[in-house]
């Protein structure tokens, strides 16, 4: 008897369904996983719903298991908790992440799943995709004992960099972000918070991930001589300016890319994609992450639910997906 699961889709940009799909039969090598959670990437995922994707990076912007091609008809996601229900006995009965789209249950290969360590609620695990990004961006800026660091742009990325900052010894790092409540958020991580007009300059090091013209300025203005910007901003199909007059050159300044599509250079050698998931994981034993969800809905509403998260009317940072009743445990 063929297996049905229920799968979000984005039908047509700034349009999501939920629809059956066939669940295909595992081979030897693979696990069955019933979800527990998933999460929206905000940045990400509401570009990719409001059709944002420039068509340069069609390929580039593949997730793991995307189906369909942009702008759409497309199923698309990658921050995926749920439970081996069938696979290889080491695996069995495990909390597992993968880098699956929103979907009631999946098929995949066992490779392709990482164990949430027992330390780690499976609700939590959610965060592990973006923990990930934000150790990838240390690997890539190598921030030295006792640096300055700002991090401009206080979503759902810059929070993340910063609570991983928060645990370097002798950093002075500092949340920057227009929006007030944000100091929250920093409170909650043990870093300082500051709006950007009153953010402390002089740093040796500022990550930005505001995804605005006007934080990616501000970042360049709190360096101190030879500092580094390392933008992890993502601006899809706009185009941005950069004051590269001014200070820029006679302060001897750089800007830096990162992007988690690829181990840093520094570490890669060294590392795999899933040395850097397990870190990523083995870091959210921290409750202090619980600060970073700010919502939650059933998996059934998430077509109504997208489009408010990609308007902005609803806000926060991660934004968690539930496949279980509300206030029970869906393992």
């Amino acid at each position: 008897m063929e297996r049905v699961a229920r799968a979000f889709w984005l039908r047509s940009p700034g349009h999501g369904e939920v629809r059956d799909v066939p669940l295909p039969e595992p081979g030897a090598e693979d696990v069955v996983v019933r979800a527990l959670f998933s999460g929206v990437s905000r940045g990400t995922e509401t570009l990719v719903f409001r059709g944002g994707v420039p068509r340069s990076q069609y390929a580039a912007m593949r997730a793991p298991f995307q189906e369909g091609e942009f702008p759409g008809p497309v199923k698309y996601g990658y921050l995926n908790v749920g439970l081996v229900e069938e696979g290889p006995a080491a695996l069995l009965g495990r909390t597992v992440f993968s880098l699956y789209p929103h979907q009631t249950r999946y098929v995949v290969p066992a490779s392709a799943v990482t164990v949430v360590p027992e330390a780690v609620p499976a609700a939590r695990a959610v965060l592990a995709g973006t923990v990930e990004t934000a150790v990838n961006a240390l690997w890539d800026a190598a921030p030295l004992l006792g640096d300055r660091i700002a991090v401009v742009g206080a979503g759902m990325v810059g929070a993340c960099v910063a609570a991983v900052l928060a645990r370097y010894p002798a950093v002075r790092v500092q949340l920057v972000d227009a929006d007030p409540a944000r100091a929250a958020i920093a409170a909650a991580l043990g870093v300082d918070f500051a709006l950007p007009g009153e953010a402390t300059g002089e740093c040796d090091l500022v990550v930005h991930a505001s995804a605005t013209e006007a934080g990616l300025a501000r970042a360049l203005e709190l360096l101190a001589p030879e500092g580094t910007v390392l933008e992890l901003s993502w601006y899809g199909d706009r185009r941005v300016s950069l004051p590269l007059g001014e200070a820029f050159h006679s302060r001897r300044l750089v800007v830096r890319s990162s992007q988690v599509g690829t181990v840093s250079p520094a570490r890669g050698p060294r590392r795999t994609f899933a040395d850097r998931l397990a870190l990523a994981l083995e870091l959210l034993a921290d409750p202090a992450f619980d600060a970073l969800v700010t919502g939650e809905c059933a998996f059934e509403e998430l077509p109504a639910v997208l489009p408010r998260l990609a308007s902005g009317e609803l806000p926060g940072l991660c934004h968690r997906v539930r496949y279980g009743p509300a206030g029970e445990d869906p393992s």
